[in-house]
């Protein structure tokens, strides 16, 4: 199967669900974080092509998928994505996710273990606690108020000039301003600014990331895992996919020093050859039903 990486449109469950395809081969899912969608994968999907067929969804309520009023948890979003490979005829995948994504992909391994031939977690959320004063604050009561303000076109156009004046100078802050003017744009609808929230409070409070799958981490022992982290990122610690590491057996671990957040958007050439290679490297290897039952007895019997 192949593509131009253009949006195709499916609906599921009475919901338009976007989602891009390329190239042939293999397939490999590619989760984006939260604001963004399957577009900002364009550049790490064009070099992951040549050899697999690339798959990425606009999880519901981003992108151009629909905002409806209903479940925005990480299991929600990773049933949507095992019924929107089982409807576009694929049964397994590696399955990688930035940010947001890298919890909805280790929420996906641990749903449909059987299906997770490779687990690939980018910036991942859902390792630690920390994350940035923005997003804690976003969760509060009151909150839409103020991005709804935040999001109108006169604020966002004047964004824009600010970032290009310091551009001009060539000052960094011009990058910072750009990535919030890009943060903000997708939630001038109504519509995107309650899927946000919504997303955003089911893993994020005042106090941090409030949900963590590092108690289930050793569960991976026999999936092929890699964790990418940028160097310069300000939003996730590096130190949660280090720490990441140490706990999953046999893992990956690459650091991006031209990355922050964002390394599919900052370095997607630097992010493309570390996942490419890290596919070529590694033989898939799904769980079946009957070794997950192992895992999760042996799992039980440790903690007993």
């Amino acid at each position: 199967m192949s593509g131009s990486f253009e949006a195709r449109q499916i609906d599921l469950h009475g919901h338009r669900a976007i989602y891009r395809i390329t190239g042939e081969g293999p397939p490999v899912v590619l989760i984006h974080g939260m604001i963004n969608s399957s577009r900002h994968w364009a550049k790490v999907a064009d070099r992951l092509a040549v050899g697999h067929t690339v798959i990425a969804p606009d999880l519901i309520g981003h992108g151009d998928s629909s905002t409806p009023r209903g479940d925005y948890s990480l299991g929600a979003h990773a049933s949507s994505i095992r019924d929107l490979l089982t409807a576009i005829g694929f049964e397994k995948a590696s399955i990688a996710g930035h940010s947001l994504g890298g919890g909805v992909a280790m929420q996906f391994f641990y749903q449909f273990p059987q299906r997770t031939e490779r687990l690939m977690l980018i910036s991942s959320g859902g390792l630690g606690r920390e994350v940035s004063p923005m997003l804690r604050g976003a969760a509060l009561p009151g909150a839409g108020i103020g991005l709804a303000m935040a999001a109108n076109r006169l604020v966002l156009g004047a964004l824009g000039l600010t970032s290009w004046l310091f551009d001009r100078v060539g000052s960094d802050i011009a990058r910072q301003t750009d990535a919030i003017a890009r943060a903000l744009k997708p939630l001038s609808p109504p519509g995107a600014r309650r899927a946000f929230l919504e997303t955003l409070r089911s893993v994020i409070d005042i106090r941090g990331q409030k949900v963590s799958a590092t108690d289930r981490l050793h569960l991976l022992e026999t999936t092929p895992t890699l964790i990418v982290w940028g160097e310069r990122d300000n939003t996730i610690p590096m130190v949660h996919g280090a720490d990441a590491h140490r706990a999953v057996p046999h893992s990956r671990f690459e650091t991006l020093p031209r990355a922050a957040h964002f390394p599919n958007l900052e370095d997607p050439e630097g992010l493309a050859t570390v996942i490419a290679d890290f596919l070529a490297e590694t033989a898939s290897a799904a769980v079946p039903d009957e070794d997950w039952g192992r895992l999760v007895e042996n799992d039980s019997a440790e903690r007993s």
